[in-house]
């Protein structure tokens, strides 16, 4: 699976972006998909994660009832809706697939190449 993540920029605190996730590969909806991020200096962090069905997702504390993430398996795409952005949300933002399971730490299978998301306060 290879992955190729989009939809990043510069925005204000209080805007939204969303960010997608292509997958090139036959086994994408074989694979539970996920979105961390990685800050200056600071360690690649969880961010949510989806099921290979979409019918559970994840979130981390930090961004619960602000991001949805969701999946088109007919597309292979997974989506990042990120709302009411804060200038802690600040980072690079990568998509990762693990085969079967639910990725809630860095321990996946594939990662995309990182789309940076830079909120202004």
């Amino acid at each position: 699976v290879q992955l190729q993540a989009s939809g990043g920029g510069l925005v204000q605190a209080g805007d939204s972006l969303r960010l997608s996730c292509a997958a090139s590969g036959r086994t994408f909806s074989r694979h539970g998909m996920g979105w961390f991020r990685q800050a200056p200096g600071k360690e690649r962090e969880f961010v949510a994660s989806i099921s290979m069905s979409g019918g559970s997702t994840y979130y981390a504390d930090s961004v619960k009832g602000r991001f949805t993430i969701s999946r088109d398996n007919a597309k292979m795409t997974v989506f990042l809706q990120m709302n009411s952005l804060k200038s802690e949300d600040t980072a690079v933002y990568y998509c990762a697939a693990r085969a079967i399971l639910v990725p809630t730490t860095t321990s996946v299978d594939y990662w995309g190449r990182g789309t940076q998301v830079t909120v202004s306060s």
